[in-house]
């Protein structure tokens, strides 16, 4: 890997997270120029290794334990096996914690304690130490000690109710978003959370503990529209493509494909009716104000479709960028990465990896790459199982290659 030169630099971090959020509050982390040493489970590793539906494929056509759901959690990390289940599993751990800045996981509530991993015994070892657990709904109350995943807190926190198709049109009802979004945005917060402590820590010399919920992040993250329920007490309605803000705002159908339109503010209203040549459209008693053209969004949309499926999408792009009204393509996967402007910012990026059969692979940039001072922009692989199992051990504890093989043998490592 090469030596970072990150606003995190000097800072150690050990994860003890699986599958996404934690994952990902760690890569954000290893982004920034932390080192990140990842734990994992001899022989199956992390549990994100096997989801996702492709993975690194090696010289002889076979699928590796780098799926597309690891690689996407877990650049700019290290992999040291460890199995926690055996005491000198555990005392691997802990010696390692006692070298960390940070230490996050995602345990269920209360399993680390089991094997003398919880915050109360590493405090013990390394007072400064910043501890981040990471679970479903959070360290005590009635709910604590059930599993969770993504959707169950779409579904929960409110997001799965103000997303999807609305009442008394084909296909009502709620739907999950696509990405994983509570694991993300929790992973975010827990990255933002650790940022933020260890800032205090700094400037008191006190580390700190660190409780962070999916639940509380899947609430919070409905944001402005649960924010409306609560002055109002009405629950707002599923809106599908539809803006959550000022309009027209919506999907439009083109000769070739299909445009998103906001038209967000009365200035960009005048100037869309002036385009359509339809200025009437201003004095339409369903449309003259922003709260009814949100009412009565279905109708207005139908109009609008009616005159841009005259235009292919790169007419109705150039028409809309030249009243300046905020418009995008629409975009399948195989087509963003040839945006001109997703290329432009080299959102895409090849890094070399160890059985990948061509030697590199292609990976999602961090949006962190534009920092003036310190860029995210040097990415590393994702780590093999167990890849710097030895270095680490070697370096960081100071064992010998025969107590290395000694614990390999035994299934420690």
């Amino acid at each position: 890997m090469t030596p970072s030169k990150g606003a995190l630099s000097g800072v150690r971090v050990l994860d003890l997270t699986r599958v996404l959020a934690g994952p990902f509050s760690g890569q954000i982390l290893g982004d920034l120029g932390a080192e990140v040493i990842k734990v994992e489970r001899p022989g199956g590793g992390d549990d994100g290794r096997h989801y996702g539906f492709s993975a690194v494929m090696d010289k002889d056509g076979n699928k590796t334990l780098e799926s597309s759901f690891f690689i996407s959690a877990n650049r700019n990390k290290k992999s040291v096996t460890a199995n926690l289940a055996k005491p000198e599993g555990q005392a691997l751990v802990r010696q390692l914690a006692i070298q960390s800045d940070v230490l996050i996981e995602n345990y269920k509530v209360g399993d680390l304690a089991r094997y003398g991993l919880d915050y109360a015994a590493i405090q013990a070892l390394n007072p400064g130490i910043i501890y981040c657990s990471v679970t479903g709904f959070g360290q005590d109350g009635p709910s604590a000690k059930r599993p969770g995943y993504d959707g169950l807190f779409q579904a929960q926190g409110g997001m799965m109710a103000v997303t999807g198709v609305p009442d008394g049109q084909p296909g009502a009802g709620p739907l999950k978003a696509g990405p994983s979004l509570v694991d993300l945005f929790t992973g975010h917060n827990a990255a933002i959370a650790i940022l933020g402590a260890l800032i205090h820590r700094q400037r008191t010399g006190e580390g700190q503990y660190i409780d962070i919920a999916l639940l509380d992040c899947s609430v919070a993250m409905v944001s402005h529209i649960m924010q409306d329920y609560l002055l109002s007490g009405v629950a707002p309605p599923r809106l599908g493509n539809g803006g959550n803000g000022g309009g027209p705002a919506d999907l439009i159908t083109c000769k070739d494909g299909l445009v998103y339109i906001t038209a967000g503010t009365d200035e960009h209203w005048i100037r869309l009716t002036d385009l359509m040549q339809q200025p009437e459209l201003r004095q339409d008693e369903r449309f003259n104000t922003n709260p009814k053209r949100g009412l009565n969004r279905n109708a207005l949309i139908a109009i609008i479709n009616a005159w841009s499926s005259a235009f292919t999408t790169g007419e109705m792009l150039a028409a809309l960028d030249g009243i300046s009204v905020p418009a995008a393509r629409y975009n399948e996967l195989p087509d963003v990465f040839n945006d001109p402007q997703v290329r432009h910012r080299g959102l895409k990026v090849s890094v070399p990896h160890p059985t990948a059969a061509s030697g590199c692979i292609d990976i999602i940039a961090s949006p962190l790459a534009h920092m003036g001072a310190t860029p995210a922009d040097r990415p590393a692989a994702p780590p093999t199982l167990g890849q710097h199992t030895d270095e680490i051990l070697k370096d960081r504890l100071r064992l010998t290659a025969d107590e290395i093989a000694a614990l390999r043998a035994s299934g420690v490592i």
